[in-house]
């Protein structure tokens, strides 16, 4: 394993002594998990939005018009 060093705001590492201390484990290896899941998550390819599941959202709010521009509206 290798050992470096890491700097956080006081506030975050508190919170992640506290949590560590209610469930009986380290503060290292609460950090060392996060990283794992941050490493599996993130940075082993995050795929296309092709491979996407679609979900339905609602209702539609308005429907668009033939003079409708999403891009502006995305941008703004």
């Amino acid at each position: 394993m290798k050992t470096i060093t890491v700097n956080v705001s006081e506030p975050v590492y508190r919170e992640f002594q506290e949590y560590a201390r209610r469930h009986d484990r380290t503060t290292a290896e609460l950090i060392r998990e996060a990283m794992d899941a941050y490493r599996q998550r993130w940075s082993m390819g995050a795929g296309s939005l092709r491979d996407l599941a679609p979900v339905d959202v609602g209702r539609v709010l308005a429907p668009l018009g033939a003079d409708d521009d999403l891009l502006d509206e995305m941008l703004r």
